[in-house]
């Protein structure tokens, strides 16, 4: 993960996992996944990057998810396409 530091606050981390919770099915088996595999992992970074993205529309999310389309604009940043990757092999 990230050097910025672990994200050690449970409750955020339930605060995200509940807000990852989507309309489209396929949005919420890929967190679903992710957060299997990375949630007691999770930096302070990682965290901002998944609350910008749980701040998109379902299409929009979906198609980042599924590579359709890559962060531009205020999303393009290191940490995203990193946590992007981590979502995408999950």
């Amino acid at each position: 993960m990230n050097d910025s530091g672990h994200q050690s606050d449970p409750l955020r981390r339930a605060r995200l996992r509940w807000r990852a919770r989507r309309g489209l099915l396929e949005n919420d088996l890929i967190f679903e996944r992710f957060f299997s595999r990375y949630e007691h992992d999770l930096s302070d970074a990682d965290v901002g990057v998944l609350t910008q993205l749980l701040e998109l529309s379902d299409n929009d999310l979906m198609d980042l998810l599924l590579a359709r389309k890559e962060p531009d604009g205020e999303l393009a940043s290191p940490d995203m396409t990193r946590v992007l990757e981590m979502l995408r092999s999950a």
